[in-house]
């Protein structure tokens, strides 16, 4: 219900998804029953796997995430989230308010044992394949412990979904050298070095393009001015090439001849192709699909959402967090990593 298009674009990518996902079992649509029945009945979608939960309230935009939680108990949000919690479902899909969903989430499932804050895994397109960049927004102000938890929960997340066999993990940074960047990234890379990560230490914003690193981990600030100004770049290279290729018949004729590779790249700036990003380091899986998603992008979120529940994600980050923080308190107990880490 909160997304920026109404609930029935979001109906358009159930039903798409219904077709196209043949495991898909069961579909909560949770919000206003008669706004749900009236998109249903206008879309022809009338499918036994389909139930609706109806609720009083939605989360706006315009709500503050915490406040609105605390308010708004009969909201869609928290409703859809208590069924993941009580088992009736197994992961939830959301185009509304983000940070309504990170608090909702982590309020109703409760982080997973050892893990400090949950990360959004955003996944982004390269020069030839994707890499993962989190925190995409869930934390805007981050420790040390953070970014190293996020690398293990980033590592995990492309071995066993994307499957990176040993993924490359880097702090993004405004320099490769170890005394640039911020003490927050100063001392996270100090911690990652640690870990059983593949790290290759700093990564600039010109190496995340360029097929260097496969895990880029960053606080939710900057994370999502990444991830936010990389997509308006996209749209705005795909609109400049197709008025440059339209400007004379010439080059019209020269697009066509090479239709397909325009039609390529477009997939693979395509934000609707990716569908959602998964909030790592929840007992239970949650995928934030933007508020601006069309009926692809909701049925690439459901995708995503399913990928991650056959990965069994989770018990793999439940372990590897553990193993991480042991490592992380023999280091400490050493003396080796200061204790503001």
């Amino acid at each position: 219900m909160g997304g920026d298009h109404g609930c029935e674009v979001v109906i358009d990518g159930v039903r798409l998804a219904l077709d196209r996902i043949a495991d898909l079992s069961e579909i909560h649509l949770v919000g206003d029953r008669g706004q749900i029945e009236a998109a249903l009945a206008k879309r022809h979608v009338s499918d036994s796997r389909v139930k609706i939960l109806h609720t009083t309230e939605v989360l706006t935009m315009e709500d503050s995430p915490l406040e609105g939680i605390r308010k708004k108990k009969d909201s869609s949000v928290l409703r859809a989230i208590e069924l993941v919690r009580d088992g009736k479902a197994e992961a939830i899909i959301s185009a509304g308010n983000t940070g309504g969903l990170v608090a909702g989430s982590t309020f109703r499932l409760r982080r997973i044992e050892g893990v400090e804050r949950p990360a959004i895994a955003t996944l982004m397109p390269s020069r030839t394949k994707d890499f993962i960049l989190l925190d995409a927004g869930a934390n805007h102000e981050c420790k040390p412990l953070f970014l190293a938890q996020f690398a293990v929960m980033g590592n995990v997340y492309s071995r066993e979904v994307l499957g990176c066999k040993k993924p490359r993990v880097g702090v993004l940074s405004n320099g490769t050298e170890e005394g640039k960047g911020t003490e927050l990234t100063r001392e996270s890379a100090k911690l990652c070095r640690q870990l059983d990560l593949n790290f290759i230490g700093y990564v600039e914003g010109h190496d995340l393009f360029d097929d260097r690193v496969d895990v880029v981990v960053t606080d939710g600030f900057v994370g999502n001015v990444v991830l936010k100004s990389i997509e308006s770049m996209g749209k705005a290279i795909i609109k400049t090439l197709k008025a440059g290729l339209t400007a004379s018949p010439g080059r019209k004729f020269g697009a066509w001849l090479a239709r397909g590779a325009f039609i390529d790249l477009r997939n693979r700036m395509d934000p609707d192709v990716y569908g959602g990003a998964p909030l790592l380091g929840l007992n239970g899986i949650v995928i934030k699909a933007h508020g601006s998603s069309r009926e692809k992008a909701i049925m690439n979120a459901i995708r995503v959402a399913g990928e991650t529940i056959h990965h069994h994600l989770n018990e793999v980050i439940t372990r590897e967090i553990a193993e991480a923080n042991q490592r992380l308190a023999n280091v400490k107990e050493s003396g080796q990593v200061p204790a503001a880490a």
